[in-house]
């Protein structure tokens, strides 16, 4: 399988790094806003063997050709929520997407789902593993609890300036109040850490995820592209990639 991978900041690196460490994808381009090491490989940048991962910079690519030019089979997108507007021509090609980009505003959000019209298109703010397992559980706990207070309490490294997409997500997928339920804390290298506290008479419950290694994305972003890559046309999530919406639906019957 084929993979074009948008973006290649510490995250993108990281996601970059897993698929060169499977045998079974290929890194077969980044495309980045940078103009750093344009020309150069991301295999040979990460350290390692192979020429794998030619780096483009998205300002000097020919969008109409490009993706005809380097096919792929899934593009993977760490960039920015303005990459959606990039890989159009892509999606009418029939090449499938992921995207972890958690800052969507409404009209690109909209964008990314009517590409679903075209092709697979796979979204999730958070694409880790364990965050989607922690928000089926949080709406499960709160399917049984519906009167339980709830608060979302999201960690990140220091130089984080918006509050976390992920945590924005969770309080919309438990229908809570994302300006009063959602606190933010900024210290240290804190990757991130998401915790949804459930207070009940004289007992809490606390569903945590931290991420703590960047190759946590790498490892949920190969697992969606790897799914989604035989998925027909349509916009789909994660927990719908781990089977987890059909779990929980299962419970609630």
């Amino acid at each position: 399988m084929k993979i074009g991978l948008m973006g290649f900041g510490r995250s993108g690196k990281a996601v970059a790094e897993e698929i060169l460490n499977n045998q079974d994808v290929v890194l077969e381009w980044v495309l980045r806003k940078s103009h750093t090491d344009v020309g150069e490989y991301a295999s040979e940048l990460l350290g390692y063997d192979g020429n794998e991962g030619a780096i483009h910079c998205v300002d000097i690519i020919n969008r109409g050709s490009f993706f005809s030019d380097n096919p792929v089979d899934v593009i993977v997108d760490f960039s920015s929520s303005s990459g959606v507007d990039v890989y159009d021509k892509a999606a009418k090609e029939g090449t499938r997407i992921v995207s972890a980009i958690s800052n969507y505003n409404e009209a690109s959000l909209e964008k990314l789902a009517e590409l679903g019209e075209l092709t697979a298109v796979l979204h999730s703010p958070n694409i880790t593993l364990g965050i989607n397992i922690l928000m089926a559980i949080s709406k499960l706990l709160q399917h049984i609890m519906p009167d339980v207070d709830i608060e979302i309490v999201e960690q990140h490294f220091r130089e984080k300036k918006d509050v976390s997409g992920t945590a924005i997500r969770i309080a919309r997928e438990l229908n809570l109040d994302e300006q009063r339920q959602v606190h933010s804390v900024r210290v240290g290298e804190i990757i991130g850490k998401h915790e949804v506290i459930f207070g009940l008479p004289h007992q809490t419950i606390r569903i945590i995820h931290e991420s703590l290694e960047r190759r946590a994305f790498g490892q949920g972003a190969l697992f969606a592209a790897r799914w989604i890559n035989d998925k027909p046309n349509g916009f789909y999530t994660m927990e719908q990639a781990l089977g987890i919406a059909s779990q929980i639906g299962n419970c609630f019957t």
